[in-house]
């Protein structure tokens, strides 16, 4: 069997290596190609291309790398055509997986969503390419599975995958030992893993800390970077503020474990604070212009996942253009003096985790595929007899 993988963010990049280990457990000869990362790498998915080193967001951001794009789906296309993989396995990643999906289905070789966009949020007329383009779509979210199968897309519900990653994430005890002998609350900052989240919500964080520093001057700040160049950008964000902060690159578990609360970027992190039921700000800070493009395209009420798990608002969340930090200082500050209102929103946040968080997902995943498969080979052969 030879499966092509394509992932384009570090979260994809994570979960497409836990699905090739899920694919390899049960079908070691199988090979898997594709675009990823250095955790698909490692796995053992043979990188044609780092495409998570495109991460990019946002009609501006993506334009200035649609050269590279075009090249990347011609190349991709040209593999198709020549070495026919049995399937195409795409993370999420919309617009340019859609043109690899084209791709691959018009060389005849069935496509498959692994957790999709977040069409229904987000101008979900967008769904007829996937139901033209797409074999099936592996849903994340029990919701997601309803959604798609009403507008005529094959689905399979299998969980969301960064519950498989959490389940066997193992942290490192000395660190923890280390940072808990230091007096005061933590208050973990989780500005995001791209670089323009960095510049847009870096200083709007900064600003909260150093508000929520003036009203609890014993709070103590972790700050949780990708790498070494996003530290570097958020600590000359802190010293031009004058607030002390602790930054760690790679130590994004750890921070929130020790946290007493958090404020976060939008996105998948939101499951791991789910998953240690941290009171969490959710803030993405946009340009006043995505930020009118955003309101004719969002069909959702919220943008953080454990808030649209829940149906209610359990971390309070902010998608602005403006600085919204000192409302993000009220909520913090609000968690650090009132203990009843933050553990109500621990007990709600353990009672989300124990309907939603189950293991397993890349195994059914892989399960599903394989299955796939197995019926096409054996579909083919009967017609071939």
């Amino acid at each position: 069997m030879h499966v092509f993988i394509s992932a384009g963010e570090p979260s994809g990049d994570l979960h497409g290596a836990n699905l090739a280990r899920a694919l390899l457990s049960r079908h070691p000869g199988i090979k898997l190609v594709g675009y990823g990362g250095e955790k698909m790498a490692s796995a053992g998915v043979d990188i044609h291309y780092p495409l998570t080193k495109l991460a990019v967001m946002w009609f501006g951001k993506i334009a200035s790398h649609l050269l590279t794009f075009y090249r990347l789906a011609a190349r991709a296309r040209n593999y198709f055509d020549v070495a026919k993989p049995d399937a195409v396995v795409l993370i999420d990643y919309p617009g340019f997986h859609w043109h690899l999906a084209k791709r691959a289905r018009k060389a005849g070789i069935p496509v498959y969503y692994f957790v999709p966009p977040q069409l229904w949020a987000w101008a979900g007329w967008r769904v007829k390419k996937v139901k033209r383009n797409f074999t099936a779509v592996l849903t994340a979210m029990s919701f997601e599975e309803d959604w798609y199968h009403a507008r005529g897309v094959r689905t399979q519900y299998i969980g969301h995958p960064y519950f498989d990653e959490l389940a066997t994430r193992s942290i490192d005890s000395a660190f923890l030992d280390a940072e808990r002998s230091n007096p005061g609350p933590v208050v973990a900052l989780l500005p995001g893993s791209r670089n323009q989240e960095i510049s847009a919500n870096g200083p709007i964080m900064i600003e909260a800390a150093r508000r929520i520093r003036a009203r609890r001057p014993d709070t103590r700040f972790l700050i949780a970077a990708f790498n070494d160049d996003q530290a570097a950008v958020v600590r000359n964000l802190a010293f031009m503020a004058g607030i002390p902060v602790d930054i760690h690159v790679g130590r994004t578990p750890e921070i929130i474990d020790l946290a007493t609360c958090c404020v976060a970027v939008s996105g998948s992190v939101g499951l791991e604070l789910l998953d240690k039921a941290k009171p969490t700000v959710v803030v993405y800070k946009v340009t006043p212009t995505e930020m009118w493009i955003g309101r004719q395209f969002r069909t959702c009420k919220y943008i953080s996942l454990v808030n649209l798990l829940a149906g209610e608002e359990l971390f309070p969340e902010f998608l602005t253009a403006k600085d919204e930090s000192t409302a993000i200082a009220d909520r913090v500050t609000g968690w650090l003096t009132d203990d009843t209102d933050r553990k109500a929103v621990e007990s709600k946040l353990r009672e989300l985790k124990a309907r939603v968080a189950i293991p397993g997902a890349c195994d059914r995943a892989a399960e599903f595929l394989l299955g796939e498969l197995d019926a096409r080979t054996k579909s083919s052969r009967r017609l071939a007899a």
